[in-house]
């Protein structure tokens, strides 16, 4: 599994052990000892951002299946280095599962592959893969998707499943997400005291909780499962729940004055979200999970307003997970870094 570290990737590694896998773990950066499955993974650490295709076939060896967890969301401002970590290494991963004689692999995409809704019912997984342009991550997924297209073209005697959940979530990602979209000298206590949440009253998004889709994996890899599956809880997250969950009022702002505002922020590093991000929320379509619960038999167990107000709970607690992806959120270790290694927009961690 790559990415075993991360918000994903912790979920999966808990539920795979807990139905009795073993599991061989890549990661850029292996987890402490006190990561509750460290002990009992195997460990490689890898940078797909690198030419690791020979590292990653020796870890995939003798693997019954490949699951491609990892991606990266930082630094924004480096698009070649997200485009080799994304694209690059998910090439390589193909590869070097293709060379190690893997019989199934499972690669996680997302929504943000889609293209542009076109109404407001959601789409199956027949919705066409070409992602909203003005997005970097929506690109790079795209990009991925072709790559596993290739795959899948050249390597027919192998089994390929794709997962396209919206937004996923657990309470130990709280800090990650609080490095991805607070600036650093910024209290995690602010979220306490939002006066206002100034967005535009059309976003709808999809959230699903990292264990839903850990569940999904499992169903995947148990039955040998191949194509692509929605993951989605109900309902879908409007803005309403995004006030009452960080207990603010919403004022209405139309998206492309808070398009205007994000990139202003981001081009002035006081933020580091790029703001394709706003233009995600707002073009792209709502995913439709019935072939997941015909197929697989998933249904979330989670809803997607509890999943959004635990979220919310991490970030406000800095909830972190013993793993360098998911560390705690520290403004003290922040300003040393942005001191020595510069922004998070710009920096890639060792």
């Amino acid at each position: 599994m790559t990415g075993a570290t991360g918000n994903v990737g912790t979920a999966v590694v808990r539920r795979l052990l807990a139905d009795g896998h073993a599991v061989n773990g890549v990661a850029r950066r292996p987890p402490d000892a006190e990561f509750s499955g460290s002990s009992a993974v195997t460990w490689t650490s890898a940078d797909l951002a690198t030419d690791c295709q020979e590292l990653l076939g020796q870890a995939f060896r003798g693997c019954d299946a490949v699951v491609h967890l990892a991606w990266g969301f930082q630094p924004s401002h480096d698009l070649a280095y997200l485009e080799r970590l994304g694209v690059g290494g998910t090439e390589q991963v193909l590869q070097a599962a293709r060379g190690a004689g893997v019989a199934h692999v499972v690669h996680m995409s997302s929504f943000g592959a889609y293209a542009p809704r076109t109404g407001p019912a959601p789409v199956d997984e027949s919705w066409p893969t070409t992602g909203v342009t003005s997005s970097p991550y929506s690109r790079h997924k795209v990009a991925a998707e072709r790559c596993v297209d290739r795959f899948e073209t050249a390597t027919p005697d192998v089994r390929v499943a794709r997962l396209r959940p919206g937004i996923i979530g657990q309470r130990s990602a709280g800090s990650a997400l609080l490095r991805y979209g607070l600036p650093g000298l910024v209290p995690a206590a602010v979220l306490r005291a939002l006066p206002l949440l100034p967005l535009d009253r059309r976003l709808e998004l999809p959230v699903v909780h990292a264990d839903d889709v850990a569940d999904a994996v499992s169903r995947i890899l148990d039955t040998a499962a191949v194509g692509a599956f929605n993951l989605a809880a109900d309902p879908v997250i409007t803005v309403e729940h995004l006030a009452a969950a960080l207990g603010t009022v919403h004022v209405q702002v139309p998206a492309p004055v808070v398009r205007a505002a994000a990139s202003l922020s981001w081009h002035a590093r006081v933020q580091q979200v790029d703001p394709g991000w706003v233009d995600l929320a707002y073009q792209l379509p709502l995913v439709d999970t019935a072939r997941a619960g015909s197929e697989l038999g998933w249904r979330p167990a989670t809803d997607a307003v509890t999943t959004l107000e635990e979220v919310v709970a991490g970030m406000r607690s800095s909830a972190a997970d013993a793993t360098p992806a998911l560390r705690h959120r520290s403004i003290t270790e922040n300003v040393v870094r942005a001191w020595t290694r510069g922004p998070v927009s710009r920096r890639r961690e060792p």
